[in-house]
């Protein structure tokens, strides 16, 4: 957990200059605006798809995960009520 802690606080300061600079620059320079705006939109665009791609991927993992634990929860159901019905021989 310290671990991710420190990523964190290290990579804080660096982020934040970051993040600043993304939103001074354009208001200070407003051709940098225009440039910029296409290659915000493109960034935009490209974390959409990997995000409904990695949404789908998991939901899909998870409805088989799902359905896998139900088969397997009615057989278990099925074998104990086959041995409660069978007479047990001695």
């Amino acid at each position: 957990m310290a671990l991710i802690e420190d990523i964190f606080e290290e990579a804080l300061g660096p982020v934040a200059l970051g993040v600043g600079a993304l939103i001074a620059i354009p208001t200070l320079f407003p051709p940098v605006r225009r440039a910029l705006r296409p290659v915000a939109k493109g960034v935009i665009k490209t974390g959409i798809a990997i995000y409904e791609t990695t949404v789908a991927n998991v939901a899909e993992a998870a409805g088989d995960l799902i359905a896998e634990a139900r088969a397997e929860r009615e057989n278990e159901a099925l074998a104990a009520v086959e041995q409660k019905a069978t007479p047990a021989s001695l």
